[in-house]
């Protein structure tokens, strides 16, 4: 016959470890531990809006900001681009003896861009110099304030330490 003594004690120690366990569990529905359902959905619902708000952030105040953008275009137009075709020849002359490069064979050509009020020249000239004052040269060319793209070097040759070089540049007339 079995032993009913050991059965009521393995049958009292698993009824108690249940009561533990439900009792754990309505303690974690009633702490906020878990949380109330209104809370978490209401979370859930700010993290929501959080997402949405970064998503549009690049859009707000877009009104104030196009006024702003347009006037730093007109004042890149202002200070970057010459107006008269003389303040190029004029600045390249002066970047040329500031870093002791001499031009020569300079030329211009000019051409209408898609862009209103800009009319691009293209410009191809002959340098000649030794290595660092060329490297000088197109560093302050880039530097200058007068917008310039180097679009282009070639070398020519060398003689005696002096370096030939041929370069292509670009820039614009504002016409505003």
């Amino acid at each position: 016959m079995p032993d009913l003594k050991k059965t009521r004690q393995r049958l009292k120690i698993a009824i108690a470890a249940l009561v533990l366990v439900d009792a754990a569990a309505i303690a974690m529905l009633v702490t906020p531990l878990a949380g109330m359902q209104e809370k978490r959905q209401q979370d859930l619902t700010q993290l929501w809006q959080d997402i949405k708000a970064r998503e549009f952030a690049p859009w707000r105040g877009l009104d104030k900001k196009i006024p702003v953008a347009r006037q730093q275009i007109d004042d890149f137009y202002l200070n970057r681009f010459p107006a008269q075709d003389s303040d190029i020849s004029t600045d390249l002359g002066k970047v040329a003896s500031q870093t002791g490069v001499s031009l020569s064979a300079i030329k211009y050509q000019q051409k209408d861009v898609a862009v209103g009020g800009l009319e691009q020249v293209q410009i191809e000239a002959q340098l000649s110099g030794d290595y660092l004052q060329l490297v000088r040269f197109i560093n302050a060319l880039e530097r200058e304030k007068l917008f310039f793209i180097v679009d282009g070097i070639q070398l020519a040759g060398e003689q005696s330490g002096t370096v030939r070089l041929q370069i292509r540049l670009e820039t614009y007339l504002g016409t505003m």
